[in-house]
């Protein structure tokens, strides 16, 4: 890895050191992860800097960092770097190795076998495209949605919500593959390289118009790193506020709770969409909506981005710091629209023992029950 290259195409020179970055990072409270002294280390030496495995693996890649950067620049791209030059070093924790090596051979970080990635969508009769055919609503399920016995529900209520606004949609089956979103964060380019080839030659058999996606990973990475893609992309709370200022979709049901929203990550701070997901809750009829004091641009990780699904760090959770400020508005129900917070939020809702006090739910689910 060439140390000059990632000085100039990260520009870490005009980092003035004023450290907000560091001082900003969520995850300096569990690790003490002084991302200014790593540029430092590497604009005098001109040397990628060793540091403590919980330094560079702790990071989230939320871009929190990035946000208030004075100088907009993106830190997090760093510890990226740092990770691809351990991962081709062979320096990788046990977790993180057997994620990498379960998407290149499963297709998913999961470790699951891919024939069973479109299980859950047994009985549901969806329908999967055929060579060539012309596709308006192309559902990019994801690892997570797919696998993962908790967020299936979400790709369920998807499901129904897209039979209720009558789109004829698709969805690629077992022949979908991960997007390579975690896989970027964790410093394997070189797969991740593979994932975009392989993505996008699947892509390529289709004449596709817009894809939905149910991960703001997801969703991220296709508009950012795909740039052979050649159709729309749109998070499902995207596509979501548009059918609604469409009239297309309509609430039908009240859903009587008080509840409030965290912010996914990779959907507010690195895109900026904040509005459509609350212009969604406010309009569901029945909902009493409060923000928690960080909120927006300013909202908490979850801590599960950047590969921490798959490496721990002791202490307390950051997601358990959000339940218990969940709690201190009053909310009945802390929403979110992401398959890591939601897993995240529901182990800290059991942690924390507030079971009884604040249940965690996608903003799928209650469009779901409300249409």
């Amino acid at each position: 890895m060439a140390e000059q290259e990632i000085l100039q195409r990260l520009n870490l020179l005009a980092c003035m050191q004023c450290g907000i970055c560091s001082g900003s990072c969520p995850i300096t409270v569990k690790a003490p992860l002084n991302i200014r002294r790593i540029i430092r280390e590497l604009v005098l030496t001109r040397k990628l800097p060793k540091h403590k495995e919980e330094y560079i693996w702790g990071c989230t890649t939320c871009s929190t960092c990035e946000v208030r950067c004075p100088r907009e620049l993106k830190p997090y791209e760093l510890l990226i770097d740092i990770r691809n030059w351990l991962v081709e070093e062979g320096e990788v924790p046990v977790n993180i190795r057997d994620a990498l090596e379960s998407v290149y051979k499963h297709g998913n970080p999961w470790g699951r076998a891919r024939s069973k990635r479109s299980e859950w969508a047994e009985g549901l009769n969806l329908k999967q495209p055929t060579q060539g055919e012309k596709i308006s609503l192309l559902y990019f399920v994801g690892c997570a949605p797919a696998y993962d016995s908790r967020v299936q529900e979400v790709a369920k209520a998807l499901v129904k919500i897209f039979g209720k606004m009558d789109e004829d949609f698709r969805f690629l089956g077992n022949d979908e593959t991960c997007c390579g979103s975690e896989i970027y964060s964790m410093g394997e380019k070189g797969l991740f390289e593979w994932l975009v080839e392989e993505n996008q030659n699947l892509f390529n058999k289709y004449a596709i118009d817009l894809m939905v996606t149910t991960s703001p990973h997801c969703f991220n990475i296709f508009k950012t790193r795909y740039p052979e893609i050649k159709f729309e992309v749109q998070h499902y709370t995207q596509y979501l506020c548009n059918q609604l200022e469409k009239g297309k979709l309509k609430f039908q049901e009240k859903f009587e709770a008080t509840v409030t929203y965290h912010d996914p990550c990779f959907l507010g701070k690195r895109n900026n969409i904040f509005e459509e997901p609350r212009k969604i809750l406010e309009t569901i009829p029945g909902i009493k909506f409060v923000e928690m004091p960080r909120n927006k641009a300013q909202s908490l990780c979850c801590e599960g981005g950047g590969g921490r699904m798959w490496y721990d760090l002791p202490g307390e959770r950051l997601a358990e710091a959000r339940i218990m400020e969940a709690e201190s508005t009053g909310a009945e129900i802390i929403v979110t629209s992401c398959p890591f917070c939601l897993i995240n939020l529901e182990d800290a809702v059991k942690t924390t023992g507030k079971e009884e006090k604040i249940k965690v739910m996608d903003l799928a689910e209650i469009v779901a029950q409300t249409i």
